[in-house]
């Protein structure tokens, strides 16, 4: 696969998992037990942030996207795990989001190897 185009799909896929997260983060704030959600909270956020991050040095051409990749699969791996742990529905999505971000990242970074 030529890099543009997997820049393309890692990009398309942190894009995808920043929208999750953000909807996640807010619907967490607004359940009735905000306090059980508060580990899906901080992460939803950080997550949002790499991803971010991510999308940028791709787009930028950035000499650290390998390592900038690498970190956000890290993170997306660490938000699924947590999301995955809570039964609503946005947690379920954004879990699957975090979890399809991982896996892009990781292929990009293999495609820099």
């Amino acid at each position: 696969m030529q890099l543009q185009t997997q820049y393309e799909k890692c990009i398309e896929a942190c894009l995808e998992c920043l929208e999750a997260c953000n909807y996640c983060f807010r619907s967490c704030l607004e359940e009735e037990d905000v306090s059980m959600m508060t580990g899906c909270i901080r992460l939803d956020r950080e997550c949002a942030d790499a991803c971010q991050l991510a999308i940028t040095a791709m787009q930028t051409n950035s000499p650290h996207v390998k390592e900038i990749c690498q970190l956000v699969a890290t993170i997306c791996a660490a938000c699924a795990d947590e999301c995955a742990k809570h039964d609503h529905e946005h947690c379920k999505q954004c879990a699957e989001a975090c979890r399809n971000c991982a896996e892009a990242c990781e292929e990009m970074v293999a495609s820099l190897n």
